[in-house]
């Protein structure tokens, strides 16, 4: 088994069973843990157990995901850094088995399944379990809103279904796992200007990971299931249209137009098409397809307002 204790933090933010995911990762852990919980302006009901592994960060106003998230981190003691949202369940041993297979420029996602809460049990839907994602190309006029979203690739799971660990374009974000080592060389703190408090955030981790020479897997040995709230239990973290106007533009402007800067950046953004190539929504002449830069504005309603030209 590996060493090294993996810290799980919760960003909360009205988190109605934050208190079921707590006791189900004290549960199914099978190695040194501590959780760390950012609660953000409020306290949990029922509250958080009473146990020495359990950790709690209080802010009286809330602060947003990305802060909670870089908080949590900066507090915690682990060699291994996992993020899960506050309404998951998790596999028998997801600790040991995420830390098996996790090379030190990774992030390594489980399979997601979708939670029943009240009962707790995996949601049985008749769906397949989630394992791949790709990032959508942004500017699909038939498809306003998009921008450059992570969506379920449903094709590539199925053809490569038998493969354990396997490499993913991009995920949702509501739970991965890393070396602290990456966090701190490369990933955090995670960026609230630009993005703002919540928008994008695995496309800022999916990408720095991939564009400097490291990868985002799948371990199916693993999975966790993931409550969609929907109307009816409506959401924790929210913001406005138009922070998540700006948060996706100036995402797309970032990667697309290869605009990020690191010394540990070896590759851009074409290399991460061209990596998963074929990519469903872009087209084979997605580069002579992309607006000159700065000529877009974003509406997640609507279509982006700059007609569809080559470049200039």
């Amino acid at each position: 088994m590996v060493n090294g204790r993996v810290s799980v933090i919760l960003p909360s933010r009205n988190e109605r069973f934050l208190t079921k995911t707590v006791i189900d990762l004290l549960a199914k852990a099978q190695g040194d843990i501590e959780i760390i919980a950012v609660l953000e302006g409020y306290w949990p009901d029922p509250p958080l157990p009473d146990d020495p592994r359990v950790h709690v960060l209080h802010n009286s106003v809330a602060t947003g995901m990305r802060n909670a998230i870089n908080a949590g981190v900066g507090m915690s003691t682990g060699e291994f850094v996992m993020k899960l949202d506050g309404h998951c369940m998790v596999s028998e041993g997801f600790d040991v088995v995420l830390k098996a297979e996790c090379e030190r420029n990774w992030i390594v996602v489980p399979r997601r399944y979708s939670l029943e809460p009240e009962e707790w049990v995996i949601l049985d839907n008749g769906k397949a379990p989630v394992d791949m994602h790709y990032l959508s190309f942004p500017f699909q006029q038939d498809k306003p809103g998009r921008g450059l979203h992570g969506t379920v690739w449903n094709e590539r799971a199925r053809k490569r279904k038998d493969i354990l660990l396997d490499e993913e374009m991009s995920s949702q974000g509501s739970c991965w796992f890393m070396h602290r080592d990456h966090w701190d060389s490369l990933i955090g703190p995670m960026q609230c200007e630009g993005y703002g408090r919540f928008a994008q955030e695995f496309q800022e981790l999916g990408n720095k990971t991939w564009l400097s020479g490291g990868k985002v897997m799948v371990n199916k040995k693993a999975w966790y299931a993931h409550l969609h709230k929907g109307s009816k239990y409506g959401r924790g973290y929210s913001m406005s249209s138009g922070e998540m106007n700006r948060g996706v533009q100036y995402a797309v402007d970032l990667w697309v137009y290869n605009q990020w800067e690191h010394p540990k950046r070896i590759h851009d953004f074409a290399w991460l098409i061209e990596h998963f190539w074929p990519v469903p929504t872009w087209p084979d002449n997605w580069e002579s397809l992309i607006p000159p830069r700065g000529t877009f504005t974003y509406n997640m309603k609507e279509a982006w307002n700059v007609p569809i030209v080559g470049k200039s």
